[in-house]
């Protein structure tokens, strides 16, 4: 067993406590995987680091803040599931697959709506900070 891949655990005695500290760890693994093997999250990861502070600024309220941080997650999230669907198809093989193209293309496109998701919501709060100025 490779150091970053958990060990198995036996569904009936990983509840409570024991539940929620494997969960932290398995997502804390995931993370770090992320970072280590994945561009695309480790350049969406920078930029959720150097807008934040451009989010405190521009935000006129908790509400606008939040709707600003909430959108750069969402594309973490959609990209971690990105990387999951490419992971998968290309453990199935290496072989060019129509099917296992669609899944990879179907990933891309909701990172891009995420992506355009930003976009939307960052626009419409810098338009609306500085049109009523």
């Amino acid at each position: 067993m490779r150091d970053d891949q958990p060990p198995v655990f036996d569904k009936h005695t990983n509840t409570g406590f024991a539940h929620f500290r494997n969960a932290a760890r398995f997502s804390l693994l995931g993370m770090v995987a992320a970072v280590r093997h994945e561009s695309a999250f480790r350049q969406e990861l920078a930029l959720l680091i150097v807008l934040i502070p451009v989010a405190i600024w521009i935000a006129r309220s908790v509400l606008d803040f939040a709707a600003m941080l909430v959108s750069l997650l969402l594309v973490l999230v959609v990209e971690l599931l990105n990387s999951a669907v490419e992971s998968a198809v290309d453990r199935i093989g290496p072989e060019r697959h129509e099917l296992s193209a669609r899944a990879k293309d179907y990933g891309s496109a909701a990172v891009f709506i995420a992506l355009t998701i930003v976009v939307a919501v960052w626009g419409a709060l810098i338009i609306d900070r500085w049109a009523l100025l």
